[in-house]
């Protein structure tokens, strides 16, 4: 027998059927800033399906249920498979269609990089773990460009927005999608120390075929059509194009060991594999792979910024909701003024993170302007190292605005969480990435200048970014070692006078003043919720999530 003990009360409903892109200040006017408006009302389209609780419910479903591995068939053929729940190829639907897979290569026009990241940004706030086949894809197509002959017979199931799920041979699909497999268990981030092996079968060089035998430690992600991969052949490391299918149409010679069981990004497969001389083929020059994959890289660890910032954004949105609809000690949590301080400072590291990422991918759009290169080319790297490890302490604040609501699987905030620390580690850790930024201005020494005197013509607006860009002129004068041993403090003050510089610029004058403020005032720390007291953080709020 059952009786009601109490009437449920002040819980919070479920944020849901709102339009992710309409309600996004900053990212709207990034858009028409950056010449991509043209893509507006798609992504107003887009926006409004992804907030809708049907998709929603997709990225809880995905990570759920997490891929399953069969090595065999039920006859004992060996087949390698991993199945998905539907979910997941719903969401790969989604991103297909979208185009956000090739989008700039697809329409070559201006803004298209930054609508492809307002697009990939959006997506990332319903679920991640599916961004991770459409990012290779997307580093994947520039690098098979410089291969005509291969490029002609990929085009057009790259540029393809039908998502084809079925595992058969390249020619036999209507998309395709390409992963990575770079690491390996001796190396890690260290690539130079594998040993892969490439053994040529017909000729050597670019473009002939060979094969592989080795390992990949990470192997992102086993269901995709075909792998970037490095091996070593006779003249060193290089890059080879490894389908899943011969030729000849027999399944190629990877051979899946097992998926790894990951703390996060649980919806998206990720595995150990070995080569048993698979096919492969040899994409640009012999000895010449890690500059080769570099130029994926770039674009990846662009989408590891972009992936954290949306991340970031719907950590915010949900902690604001939140707030304004569950109360303490007999008001809102939004309207007590501690919570409105923790509140208005995520806000402002939220406006900071995409502003960056918009600014990077408009830097994508002119590879050959020498200060668009420095900021693609030396900001990514510091952006992904900043942007990427602050969605950590970032989405752990969100989550403890929901206090112990937020702790539980059933609700959104510990997916969020759980996802955060791999765009982190994902194509080279933060030492990885501010090691990577002193090498690129050591060898674009003119490109890194002209971008500090860009980011000095905002500085003379507020003291605290002329502080910034004076430290970092004084910190290159000092002996490499110093400069490699302090390269975290280096490469976070150079993401700092970045966001200041872009917040001094595109944000309202008050309130970035007040982001420009507390980011250079040592005494605020790195803890939310720290701003001096201001009258202007309910409206920092307000602009933040105006719903």
């Amino acid at each position: 027998m059952q009786w009601p003990t109490h009437e449920v009360s002040n819980q919070v409903p479920q944020l849901q059927d709102y339009n992710l892109f309409d309600t996004d200040i900053t990212l709207r006017d990034g858009v028409q800033r950056e010449q991509a408006g043209w893509h507006s009302a798609d992504l107003t389209r887009f926006g409004a399906e992804l907030g809708s609780a049907a998709v929603l419910e997709l990225g809880e479903l995905a990570n759920r249920h997490a891929p399953e591995f069969f090595s065999h068939d039920r006859f004992g053929n060996r087949i390698d498979r991993v199945e998905f729940h539907p979910s997941w190829h719903e969401l790969l639907r989604l991103l297909r269609r979208e185009g956000l897979q090739a989008l700039p290569w697809m329409e070559p026009r201006p803004g298209a990089q930054v609508a492809r990241a307002a697009g990939y940004f959006l997506q990332s706030q319903v679920e991640s773990g599916s961004l991770c086949p459409t990012t290779m894809t997307y580093a994947a197509i520039p690098v098979l460009q410089n291969e005509p002959a291969l490029f002609a017979a990929l085009k057009a199931q790259l540029f393809s927005r039908e998502h084809d799920p079925r595992d058969l041979p390249l020619a036999q699909k209507k998309s395709i999608l390409i992963g990575m497999g770079m690491t390996e268990k001796q190396g890690g981030s260290d690539v130079r120390s594998n040993t892969t092996v490439a053994r040529p079968l017909h000729g050597t060089g670019r473009g002939a075929e060979y094969a592989l035998t080795g390992h990949k430690w990470f192997f992102s992600a086993p269901m995709c059509d075909a792998h970037m991969v490095l091996a070593r052949a006779d003249g060193g490391l290089s890059c080879f194009f490894v389908p899943r299918w011969r030729p000849d149409g027999s399944k190629n010679a990877v051979l899946v060991q097992r998926l790894k069981d990951k703390l996060g990004n649980r919806s998206n497969a990720s595995s150990e594999v070995e080569f048993q001389d698979a096919y492969g083929v040899m994409v640009g020059e012999e000895g010449r792979g890690i500059a080769t994959i570099i130029e994926m890289a770039n674009h990846t660890r662009l989408d590891c910024v972009i992936g954290s910032a949306g991340l970031m954004r719907h950590a915010l949105v949900q902690a604001i909701h939140h707030a304004r609809h569950r109360s303490a000690f007999g008001r809102p949590l939004a309207d007590q003024p501690l919570m409105r301080n923790v509140l208005s400072d995520l806000a402002l590291e939220s406006e900071a993170a995409t502003l960056l990422m918009l600014r990077l991918a408009s830097a994508a759009e002119s590879p050959q302007d020498p200060v668009e290169r420095a900021w693609r080319r030396i900001m990514t790297p510091a952006a992904k190292f900043w942007v990427c490890k602050r969605a950590l302490e970032f989405t752990g604040e969100c989550m403890e605005v929901w206090g112990g609501n937020g702790y539980v699987e059933s609700a959104p905030m510990a997916r969020m969480y759980r996802e955060a620390p791999v765009n982190s580690i994902w194509e080279g850790s933060g030492n990885v990435m501010c090691l990577d930024v002193l090498r690129a201005i050591e060898r674009e020494p003119q490109g890194f200048a002209s971008l500090l005197d860009q980011l000095s013509t905002t500085a003379g607006t507020h003291p605290g970014l002329g502080r910034l860009v004076d430290g970092l002129k004084a910190d290159l004068t000092t002996a490499p070692e110093q400069r490699e041993m302090q390269a975290r403090r280096f490469t976070q003050q150079l993401v700092l006078a970045a966001q200041a510089h872009l917040m001094l610029q595109h944000a309202p004058g008050n309130i970035a003043d007040i982001f420009v403020a507390s980011r250079t005032d040592h005494e605020c720390g790195r803890v939310y919720g720290t701003l001096a007291a201001s009258p202007l953080h309910r409206g920092i709020v307000e602009r933040a999530w105006p719903v």
